[in-house]
């Protein structure tokens, strides 16, 4: 359970931590090399091939969430299709139980996502859940993926806070582990965050499997 009377700032990534990261493996290895097969005249496994190598060279970079980018890349309209598979975005167990006890509280409620502004707009719109938080901030605003050195500290001038009392969760290890080089005390993964594949193996952080297992109590949120 997270210490939430010695918390005052609650940070949340967007994908594969409040929303089914089954909505992004689908596009990017399902989605996008179909249509580069159609549009480009090759073969499926090809068009399979060539997206790989593309995206093993941006891994880890800001240019990995960039739909500007992969628009480029691949010559698609990365952020059009998105949009046609809108229906698939899902709110992950209990997020939104969470989120509207984390309101009624005196804390700082923040999203802090990779995703491309664009594609936060999507989702932000299809599940509503961007009006439980104070800022919806986007790492391209940084110019710095948040995996990437002097991310968190950047942060600090769109929105200061107090890394002791900060809480950051998120499903990514890289992006954790920068947080915890950069001073964020309270760090907890996701052990789920694609519904649709196996659960993460436990690794130096705790885990949270169901959000309901975190909850602050309803009747005094400021613990």
């Amino acid at each position: 359970m997270p210490p939430w009377a010695d918390i005052d700032t609650i940070m949340f990534d967007m994908d594969g931590t409040l929303l089914d990261l089954h909505f992004d493996t689908y596009f990017w290895q399902v989605l996008v090399p179909k249509i580069y097969s159609q549009t480009h005249g090759v073969s499926t496994g090809a068009a399979r091939q060539i997206i790989i190598d593309k995206y093993s060279e941006v891994r880890g970079t800001l240019n990995w969430y960039c739909l500007d980018y992969w628009e480029r890349e691949l010559k698609l309209e990365i952020a059009n299709l998105k949009a046609t598979i809108k229906h698939k975005i899902k709110i992950r167990p209990n997020v939104e139980k969470i989120l509207q006890t984390l309101k009624l509280s005196n804390k700082r409620l923040l999203l802090i996502t990779n995703a491309h502004p664009s594609s936060l707009k999507i989702k932000m719109e299809h599940t509503g859940i961007g009006d439980y938080f104070h800022q919806c901030i986007s790492s391209h605003h940084l110019k710095l993926a948040k995996e990437n050195h002097g991310f968190w500290e950047s942060l600090q001038q769109l929105e200061p806070y107090d890394p002791e009392r900060t809480i950051l969760f998120d499903d990514s290890l890289p992006v954790l582990r920068q947080a915890q080089a950069e001073g964020i005390r309270h760090l907890y993964a996701i052990k789920q965050p694609d519904s649709q594949q196996p659960s993460l193996e436990a690794a130096e952080f705790p885990q949270v499997d169901d959000f309901d297992h975190i909850m602050p109590d309803r009747n005094n949120s400021n613990n």
